[in-house]
């Protein structure tokens, strides 16, 4: 069944992680406790690995590591964590505590685990935004409520809360999974119709899992592609790049589309919803864009439509991507919109911009017989737009 790691500072929170570590082992989990204390190399606490052991896995020793400044030590041990934890082939799930030092020093190296191994962060920072512990994982993170500073009433109930519930994601059976190749599917509210249909379609033969575009989903696809965890993509929904390039708010980062290109996965993409970049409520959108064509998709969501020189500058963006991608590729081009917004007759319908997308991707994507780049005259929610996506696809799965 693997183990279970419980780590932290044990040289601060001993008692706190060693409590956590007896109720694993009371439940029946096999435990092993990894000390990360950064105050000194010769910490005598108690645990399975030493906080000495783990810092030389530090690309430059152990010295790098207890430097005797805090913030460089946290973040040097936390390096050090994420490499030690890339050895280990035991690990069934993984609990860390603390503050925030403690929550930024575990939660990279939890992240670096696959999808699926359980993750249990108590945390005093819980409670606010942990998108930057969390990012596109699935750790699970629980408020301390207080301090960890002791064991009281309180925190005894919930880190027992936690270590049961890691005990029982743990040793509970595994769901049933299909043995139905896994998909990747990029979606946004502006193209969703596209996308359900193209999943419904695919369902009989795939096990198509569908991403967010808003962000955090684009990370998650790509992380799972590096997990080896997809065995195609079917990215319609390219829309976390204009985040990135004109300043909105739901960006995956410039990583977005490394993951593809470093697994040579065959790819199948389109330009879903570049015509559009996110902002929060409207009172949010920066100054400079208060004159531009904005459309208010919710209370706590503004979009702004992007501008042929926007266009032009996502397109070389994304044919440079696309040129990176070793396997085959098929990149599609809607020419009657490229959202639920830029069809005729609708707040963002421009023709002008789109033609500059599209003619900048056709003078930049180098094509041959394995990538090319496909015009179609529909909407990509229009369902022979759909029709042309499956066709595509099915190319580029039989072209392996």
């Amino acid at each position: 069944m693997g183990r279970v790691y419980v780590v932290g500072t044990f040289d601060t929170k001993g008692d706190e992680l060693g409590y956590v570590a007896e109720l694993l082992r009371a439940d029946g989990s096999s435990v092993v406790t990894v000390d990360l204390g950064t105050a000194r190399s010769d910490a005598t606490t108690a645990t399975s690995v030493s906080a000495a052991s783990v810092a030389e896995h530090h690309p430059h020793g152990g010295e790098a590591v207890f430097t005797g400044e805090r913030g460089s030590a946290v973040a040097a041990m936390s390096e050090a964590f994420q490499r030690f934890l890339g050895t280990r082939d035991d690990v069934a799930g993984i609990i860390g505590i603390g503050g925030s030092g403690a929550t930024a020093l575990v939660t990279p190296a939890m992240r670096s685990l696959p999808v699926g191994v359980p993750k249990f962060v108590v945390s005093t920072v819980a409670s606010g935004d942990v998108s930057g512990y969390v990012d596109a994982s699935d750790i699970a993170m629980m408020p301390a409520v207080t301090d960890v500073a002791g064991l009281n009433r309180i925190s005894r109930r919930v880190l027992a809360n936690a270590a049961h519930a890691l005990h029982g994601a743990v040793s509970a059976p595994g769901p049933v999974v299909t043995d139905k190749p896994a998909v990747g599917l990029s979606m946004f509210g502006v193209t969703t119709p596209c996308v359900s249909a193209v999943a419904e379609e695919l369902a009989g033969t795939y096990d198509p899992l569908v991403f967010h575009a808003t962000g955090t989903g684009g990370r998650a696809m790509e992380k799972l592609v590096d997990d080896g965890l997809l065995h195609g993509l079917l990215d319609v929904t390219t829309t976390e790049l204009c985040d990135l390039l004109v300043g909105g708010v739901m960006s995956a980062g410039s990583g977005r589309l490394d993951a593809p290109a470093r697994a040579g996965l065959p790819y199948v993409g389109s330009c879903g919803a570049l015509d559009m970049v996110n902002f929060g409520a409207r009172d949010t959108v920066p100054e400079r864009h208060r004159s531009r064509l904005l459309y208010e998709h919710n209370s706590q969501v503004t979009l702004m439509r992007t501008t042929p020189e926007e266009c032009e500058a996502i397109g070389l963006f994304l044919a440079d991507k696309l040129n990176a991608l070793p396997g085959p590729v098929r990149f599609l081009l809607p020419e009657g919109g490229v959202s639920a917004l830029d069809a005729v007759g609708e707040p963002f319908h421009d023709p002008e911009a789109d033609g500059v997308l599209f003619d900048t991707l056709e003078r930049n994507v180098v094509q041959h017989e394995r990538r090319s780049l496909v015009r179609v005259p529909h909407n990509i929610n229009d369902s022979l737009f759909v029709r042309a996506l499956l066709d595509a696809f099915c190319e580029v799965m039989s072209d392996e």
